[in-house]
């Protein structure tokens, strides 16, 4: 299966794209999804298949989402580096040691 696609940069979240069949559009996507979404600004279109590789995203569920649902939402990466507070850090300045 072949599908030629859009993929939309969100405005509102850095590294949030859209991926929509390019005939329809975003005329798919829920209404809830865009207003979170913001306005969508192009990035790219290409011709997406089985055996393409994409960096982020699993093809066959990218492929998958636009047949079901007419759209795949690609999430940014998870932020590395956290501060993992311990239990005895969460203490306030105010509580006895």
């Amino acid at each position: 299966m072949k599908v030629l696609c859009s993929i939309y940069r969100s405005t509102r979240k850095d590294g949030m794209y859209l991926y929509v069949p390019r005939e329809k559009g975003v005329t798919e996507v829920p209404e809830p999804l865009l207003k979170l979404f913001g306005k969508p600004e192009h990035a790219m279109d290409m011709v997406l298949s089985e055996e393409r590789k994409l960096a982020r995203e699993d093809i066959l569920q990218v492929l998958t989402n636009l047949k079901d649902q007419g759209y795949h939402l690609q999430m940014p990466p998870q932020q590395e580096g956290w501060i993992v507070h311990l239990p005895d850090e969460l203490l306030t300045r105010n509580d006895p040691v």
